[in-house]
């Protein structure tokens, strides 16, 4: 019989990544600030639906607004590992990638009484070490690879990529790939945000962003008969009056639809079974 899962998830970064790019100014921060405004209308809209999500949380956020993420765990979310600083790990040494993992989990392991199992880089973009490390901590699942849409795989390791030569492909690991795609985050389309070099425009209406998302949810049940489709959001972003209406859309919609909600570890149990 066709199951099609849904993995709603929650990028709780508060002022975390504004600070990262050194954006430390009172009004830069204070719309970090907005995201536990946002995360407590998502986790009511979440409770309304009987929905259980995955919230991916740097330590800085844990940390910082301790209630808020605390009001996560005891609604039944998902908590994930999304490093402390939300530096990505490509701009960091395998030492200071390493120690921002283990101060991350040791974190999360405060606030939930167990270390997180899946792990979403900053940014999305892994270093060499990446892979090796999460197994080495015990990690089982990874959300940062767009190497497939609606189908989990194993992450690789060890590619080896040559400008002038066919790229030779590492071994496939143990460690389960829940591929993204930054046409399913709502950064891209809806966060306006300006930088000394560049403009990230944003600011989309919601109606087409909506049409997009329900369409590859659409796509998916026409091509397979199991499949796992992630949408990433950030409570800053989504949080706003606009946005909120499209995740509500979004939700009914995909449940009329058949979609199975689940948090990722949820559904990486189940691609394990398969």
């Amino acid at each position: 019989m066709p199951r099609h899962i849904v993995c709603l998830t929650f990028d709780f970064d508060t002022m975390s990544p504004f600070i990262q790019r050194g954006l430390t100014t009172p009004t830069s921060l204070s719309r970090g600030e907005f995201g536990v405004v946002g995360a407590g209308r998502i986790l009511d809209l979440l409770a309304s639906r009987g929905i259980q999500a995955t919230w991916f949380i740097p330590g800085f956020t844990i940390e910082t607004y301790p209630d808020m993420a605390q009001r996560v765990v005891a609604a039944g979310h998902e908590v994930a590992h999304h490093g402390w600083t939300h530096t990505p790990p490509a701009d960091l040494s395998r030492e200071e990638e390493e120690a921002e993992l283990v101060r991350g989990n040791e974190t999360i392991r405060k606030l939930t009484g167990r270390a997180a199992r899946g792990y979403r880089s900053p940014s999305w973009d892994l270093s060499p070490h990446t892979i090796p490390l999460l197994l080495q901590h015990g990690f089982v699942y990874d959300s940062s690879l767009m190497g497939h849409d609606y189908l989990p795989y194993r992450a690789r390791h060890g590619d080896v990529v040559e400008r002038q030569k066919p790229a030779v492909f590492g071994p496939e690991t143990r460690l389960v790939e829940m591929p993204i795609s930054w046409t399913l985050d709502d950064a891209p389309h809806f966060l306006y945000l300006r930088m000394k070099t560049h403009i990230q425009q944003g600011l989309m209406p919601a109606s087409g962003v909506l049409e997009n998302w329900v369409d590859d949810f659409v796509y998916m049940t026409r091509g397979t008969d199991w499949g796992v489709l992630t949408y990433t959001c950030h409570p800053f972003v989504i949080g706003r009056g606009y946005t909120m209406l499209m995740l509500e859309r979004l939700i009914e919609k995909l449940a009329g639809l058949g979609a199975v909600f689940q948090t990722m570890e949820a559904a990486v149990g189940e691609y394990l079974r398969r």
